[in-house]
C-alpha cells in the first residue's frame, strides 16, 4: 500500500475507540516517517497505536530515564535503532584505516553502549524490547563484515539473557526488497534519514511478527483450498495422473507450497481443507499421489463438498472450536476469496493468483500471520491434540450420560506453580486465549516470571492428560495477595478442555492455594470483551458473590468431582 492511502485510511478510521498499543522509539537516526506504518499495522491488528520517539541520537540518557513518560510500566513495545554509522563511525566507514587494537576498543565501547542501554531499560518497563541488527555494509572491505557479525552476536546474545527482548535483523529486510530500493542516500545526507518508505515499510512488518503474539493476535488455523492450490489442476476433471505435483516444474510450485504448509504444522498451526470437490476425489489424491507431502493425518478438519465457502468455513471454525478471527482462508479463486472476505470479515484473506504459482511458498511464508514468539512442546502436538478432540466427541455421543463419558476419559490433572520450563507456554496461553478468560490480561515471559517470583503473587498451570492422549497445559491460574485478600488476577482454559470439569477442579483448587496463604476472601473479576461471554457466569456459578465477586474462604470449599482419575498438586 502506498503511503498516502494508509494515511487516508488511518485519517477515516475510528481509532479512539480501540485499545492502546504503547510504542516507544529510541533512535539515532530519523526515522519519523515510519509513524503511519505502525499506526496502520495496529489498527489492522485491533488497536491504536500510541507512537512516542526518543530525541535524536539520545538512546543511552533515554534508556537511563532522562525523558520523563519515555518508559513506564504501560510501555508494551520499545523499539531500538541503533545504525553504527552513528555509534562508530571508525567501524562503519573508516574500518580500513584502523589498528587492531583501536579495533577492538571501538567493540568495547559498542559493547558497553548496549549492555548499558538494555540494562536502563529494564530498569523503568518490562516490555517488548525490539533492537534493530547492526547492518552488513554494501561494499566491505576485508574483515569487516566479520567484525559487524561479531557486533551482531554480541547483540543477540545481550538479549537472549532477557525476557521478553528480541532482536530483529534488519538485513533480512535489506535482502527482501534489494539494498538500492532500501537505502535513501539522498535523505541520509540531508537529514541522516537512511531508509527509504519501502525500507520502513518493511521494517514495520517484520516488528508486528512479534508484536502479533505479544498480543494474542497471531493466527490459528489455515483453511486451504485444494484444487490449483495444493496441486496444479482439477482432481475431478484431470485425474490423479493429470494433475501437477513433483519435484520437477510445473508441479514442484505446489510441492514447495505444501512443504511451507507443513513447517506451520509443526509450529503448531492447524491445517484444514474447504474445497467445492467430491470428497472421495480430494482423499485419493491424500492417500496415492507419490508426491503429496502435506498427509491426511496433518489435516484437523474439512468441508468437502458443494456448499458456499463462507458457510464451511463457518462450519471448520465450530468444528474446532475457535473463532473466525483466528483462521486464515487461501485460495486461488478470485470469486472465493470475495465471497468469503464479504461474508465472514474476521477471516484473513491470502489470495493466491493463478499466474503467480511459482510464489506461493513465498507468498504463505511471508504473510508473518502465524509467527509465535516460542514454540513449546504443545505447539508441536496440537494436530494430534486437535484429532484427538474428534474421537473424544464419538466417545460422548456413544456414552449413556456425561458422567459416564467424563469417567470413561480417565482424566489424569497436574496442578503446579509456575517454573522456568513452564513459564514460556504460561505466557503464551495468556496472549493467545479468549473465549475462556475472566480477564484477557497479557503477559510477557519475564512479566510472567516476576510473578511466579514473588512472594506477593501465585501463578498456577493446568496441565491435562486422558487415555486419548496429552493436551499439555491448558490452564492458567494468577493470585496476586493483598493483606487478607487474594485477587483473582487471571483464569483461563484453553475452549478445547471445557466442559469436562476441568474448570471446575481449578478453581477449587485456586481457593484453597488462597485459603492456605492465610486469604480470608478472594476477589474474583470479570472484564468483558467481544469473545468472552462464556466466562461471564463462571463466578457467581463457583459461589463468588457481590457485584465485587468474591468467595468467602472461611466457609468449606467443595470436593472435586469423582470423575477423574488422578489429581496432582
Amino acid at each position: 500500500m502506498k503511503y498516502s492511502e494508509i494515511q487516508q485510511i488511518l485519517n477515516k478510521a475510528n481509532l479512539g475507540d480501540l485499545p492502546k498499543l504503547n510504542i516507544s522509539v529510541l533512535r539515532n537516526v530519523m526515522i519519523e516517517s515510519m509513524v503511519p506504518y505502525l499506526k496502520y499495522m495496529a489498527y489492522q491488528m485491533g488497536f491504536e497505536a500510541k507512537v512516542q520517539i526518543g530525541e535524536y541520537d539520545n538512546i543511552v540518557q533515554e534508556s537511563m530515564g532522562l525523558k520523563e513518560g519515555l518508559l513506564t510500566d504501560k510501555t508494551d513495545c520499545i523499539l531500538i535503532f541503533m545504525k553504527l554509522e552513528n555509534l562508530s563511525w571508525k567501524l562503519a566507514r573508516n574500518y580500513a584505516a584502523l589498528e587492531p587494537n583501536e579495533i577492538q576498543d571501538e567493540i568495547k565501547r559498542v559493547h558497553a553502549t548496549v549492555t548499558d542501554t538494555l540494562s536502563g531499560i529494564r530498569k523503568q518497563t518490562k516490555g517488548m524490547i525490539l533492537w534493530h541488527s547492526f547492518e552488513i555494509p554494501l561494499y566491505p572491505p576485508i574483515n569487516q563484515n566479520g567484525i559487524i557479525q561479531e557486533l551482531n552476536k554480541f547483540l543477540q546474545g545481550s538479549l537472549a539473557q532477557l525476557s521478553n527482548a528480541y532482536y530483529v535483523d534488519i538485513n533480512l529486510c535489506v535482502s527482501r526488497i534489494g539494498a538500492k530500493v532500501y537505502y535513501d542516500q539522498r535523505y541520509w545526507h540531508i537529514g541522516r534519514a537512511p531508509y527509504s518508505l519501502d525500507a520502513l515499510s518493511e521494517i514495520v512488518f517484520e516488528d508486528f511478527k512479534f508484536i502479533r503474539p505479544l498480543k494474542g493476535k497471531n493466527k490459528k488455523c489455515l483453511v486451504l483450498d485444494c484444487d490449483n492450490v495444493l496441486w496444479g489442476g482439477v482432481i475431478g476433471e484431470d485425474g490423479l495422473p493429470g494433475i501437477k505435483l513433483g519435484k520437477t516444474h510445473p508441479g514442484s510450485a505446489y510441492y514447495e507450497f505444501q512443504e511451507e504448509i507443513m513447517n506451520l504444522y509443526h509450529r503448531g498451526i492447524l491445517i484444514a481443507l474447504c474445497s467445492k470437490n467430491n470428497s472421495e476425489d480430494v482423499w485419493e489424491v491424500f492417500r496415492d499421489h507419490p508426491d503429496m507431502v502435506l498427509k491426511e493425518k496433518n489435516i484437523v478438519a474439512s468441508q468437502i463438498n458443494w456448499e458456499d465457502k463462507a458457510t464451511n468455513i463457518r462450519k471448520i471454525a465450530g468444528q474446532l472450536n475457535i473463532g473466525l478471527d483466528s483462521i486464515v482462508f487461501a485460495d486461488d479463486s478470485e470469486f472465493e476469496v470475495n465471497l468469503v472476505r464479504q461474508a465472514l470479515p474476521e477471516v484473513t484473506i491470502i489470495h493466491l493468483p493463478k499466474e503467480k504459482t511459482v510464489e506461493y511458498r513465498d507468498i504463505l511464508a511471508s504473510c508473518g500471520l502465524f509467527d509465535t514468539l516460542t514454540i513449546s512442546s504443545e505447539d508441536r502436538q496440537r494436530g494430534e491434540m486437535y484429532k484427538a478432540e474428534v474421537l473424544r466427541r464419538d466417545l460422548q455421543v456413544k456414552a449413556p450420560d456425561l458422567d459416564t463419558y467424563l469417567k470413561s476419559l480417565e482424566m489424569e490433572v497436574e496442578i503446579k506453580s509456575a517454573d522456568e520450563f513452564t513459564i514460556p507456554r504460561i505466557s503464551q496461553l495468556t496472549q493467545k486465549t479468549n473465549q475462556f478468560n475472566l480477564t484477557t490480561r497479557r503477559y510477557s515471559d519475564a512479566e510472567i516470571k516476576g510473578l511466579a517470583d514473588s512472594k506477593e503473587s501465585h501463578v498456577l498451570y493446568l496441565k491435562l492428560i486422558d487415555k486419548f492422549g496429552d493436551s499439555g497445559i491448558v490452564g492458567v491460574s494468577i493470585l496476586k495477595y493483598r493483606d487478607d485478600k487474594a485477587i483473582l488476577d487471571s483464569f483461563l482454559l484453553s475452549c478445547r478442555v471445557l466442559g469436562r470439569g476441568i474448570e471446575d477442579i481449578f478453581i477449587i483448587q485456586t481457593l484453597k492455594l488462597a485459603k492456605q496463604r492465610g486469604s480470608k476472601v478472594l476477589i474474583g473479576e470479570f472484564i468483558p470483551t467481544s469473545k468472552n461471554a462464556q466466562a461471564k457466569d463462571f463466578l457467581v456459578k463457583q459461589g463468588f458473590k457481590g457485584t465485587e465477586p468474591a468467595y468467602d474462604l472461611s466457609q468449606a470449599i467443595r470436593t472435586e468431582p469423582s470423575f477423574f482419575k488422578k489429581i496432582i498438586t
